[in-house]
């Protein structure tokens, strides 16, 4: 299931605001990644060559897990009109099929000059943060994205 679309602009920010996904990695999920990357390593493909690897059976894309991270960013926090500037990522342990990932995005820091969030990214499997990172967005004030404002002679950058 995809996750409502929220807007949110920077004025509806605030530090420490948070917004949790989960995702159940599915064998479909990570053969899609592997066709449309073409990252074809077999660790994520095939469970004969995973088996003789320390993970023991399949694991999914480190990308796969991190874009889990984009899917908030960009539905739901700050959600549709924020633009990605950069994001930092620390895999710390696999996600493997079948595995509930829970991504966290929380407002971490506001820099208001340039309209800008630095978001702190957390992805869990259970009790075990699998991927962590920052990511830094910049967010529309209100009267950027709103028509009426814009026509109205506000939204300049």
């Amino acid at each position: 299931m995809l996750p409502e679309l929220r807007v949110l602009y920077f004025e509806d920010l605030e530090v420490g605001l948070t917004e949790i996904l989960k995702k159940e990695i599915s064998s479909s999920d990570v053969v899609g990644f592997a066709e449309i990357t073409g990252d074809r390593n077999p660790i994520h493909l095939s469970e004969h060559f995973a088996a003789r690897t320390p993970f023991g059976t399949r694991i999914a894309h480190g990308l796969y897990t991190a874009g889990l991270i984009s899917a908030v960013l960009g539905t739901r926090l700050p959600g549709p009109g924020a633009v990605y500037i950069s994001q930092t990522l620390n895999f710390r342990a696999p996600v493997r099929i079948g595995d509930v990932v829970e991504v966290k995005v929380e407002v971490a820091e506001l820099i208001p000059e340039r309209r800008r969030a630095r978001l702190a990214c957390t992805c869990s499997v259970g009790d075990e943060v699998v991927l962590d990172g920052e990511a830094l967005v910049k967010v529309p004030k209100k009267e950027e994205a709103d028509p009426l404002a814009m026509r109205m002679g506000g939204g300049r950058a």
